[in-house]
């Protein structure tokens, strides 16, 4: 029974946002197509686990030949931030969108051949096999008790977030009524996209471990990720035939300079917004029913909402100079 419960805690949440998206999704394709990419998602999760395990086996077996005085120094550069990153460029990041772009790539190139299949169901068919890819990694952290239910739902749109560079760019390099060679030079390069933007938010949701002030760069993990997801919408408007908002407007550089700085610090105050609220309902959730209200509890809620009024406020003044400029600039011409 307890099996069954965190298994449908691990497949629900990635269902129903994918289902959002086939809800967005102009003349979607049939829903069996997206489950059944959905379905490949979660079996290439598993073969990115075995690969991965692989590789974690055959990499301590090769430092057994390493000589001791040299094993010690390479462990520490090993285990510092670089290296860290490093790792998770070269082995988890690349294994895990490597995997996930094959489980996608095959299906494609069949239904292809048979299908001019639209730019919007190309989109949705990598953003399901990256749901399923999500769904695969909910039950293995949730069936070894490494995670909690509330820590993965909240992650449940990371790894589409990762992957939709090179989603985007194969749906509008497959979805072109004449495609062309300049958009499938893209490809490589969007995928390289997801796999440095995997890496980085990996390495920024480890950087707690470390001493300050290495630690204060776990403060740009949650921006990073409200950035990612605010790419993934516009990508989304783009593939649909709608510009995406505009932001950054200015005659002179000085001008897109000082609002470029606003985007930042709107994502950032947004982003820490959005943890303050992940780690208030973390605490709520270890309290037991009959617990007195902290007030400690309110203030860290009243501090998360006004950082996101604050950043939302920022966001709307940001889009009225954008709009105010375009205007301007279209009343001269």
């Amino acid at each position: 029974m307890v099996n069954l419960y965190l298994l449908l805690w691990a497949v629900i949440p990635p269902l129903l946002l994918l289902w959002l998206y086939y809800l967005r999704t102009p003349l979607a394709p049939p829903v069996f197509r997206v489950l059944l990419f959905f379905i490949l998602g979660a079996v290439s999760g598993f073969a990115a686990l075995g690969i991965e395990w692989v590789e974690e086996f055959l990499g301590s077996r090769s430092l057994l030949v390493v000589p001791q005085e040299y094993l010690g120094n390479w462990e520490q550069w090993w285990l510092s931030l670089p290296g860290t990153f490093l790792r998770q460029l070269l082995e988890i990041s690349s294994i895990e969108e490597g995997c996930k772009f094959a489980a996608f790539i095959i299906p494609i190139y069949y239904l292809q051949r048979k299908y001019k299949l639209r730019a919007t169901s190309v989109f949705l068919f990598a953003i399901a096999v990256a749901l399923g890819f999500t769904a695969q990694e909910n039950g293995i952290y949730l069936f070894h008790g490494v995670s909690s239910i509330l820590a993965r739902t909240v992650s449940t749109p990371v790894h589409a977030m990762f992957s939709v560079p090179w989603g985007y760019a194969l749906a509008i390099y497959l979805g072109a009524s004449l495609p062309l060679d300049r958009d499938r030079q893209l490809i490589p390069a969007a995928w390289l996209n997801s796999v440095i933007c995997h890496a980085t938010a990996n390495t920024l949701s480890i950087a707690c471990v470390y001493p300050l002030p290495i630690r204060l760069l776990g403060y740009g993990l949650f921006p990073f990720l409200l950035w990612m997801f605010w790419r993934l919408e516009q990508l989304m408007r783009r593939v649909k035939g709608k510009q995406p908002p505009l932001l950054i407007w200015g005659d002179t550089l000085p001008q897109r300079s000082r609002r470029r700085v606003l985007v930042l610090l709107s994502l950032f105050l947004g982003g820490n917004s959005l943890a303050v609220l992940f780690l208030l309902a973390r605490q709520v959730s270890y309290l037991k029913p009959d617990s007195p209200m902290h007030w400690d509890l309110l203030s860290q809620l009243l501090f998360s909402l006004g950082l996101g009024i604050l950043a939302w406020w920022i966001y709307r003044h940001l889009r009225q100079l954008a709009q105010d400029g375009a205007f301007k600039s279209n009343q001269q011409l």
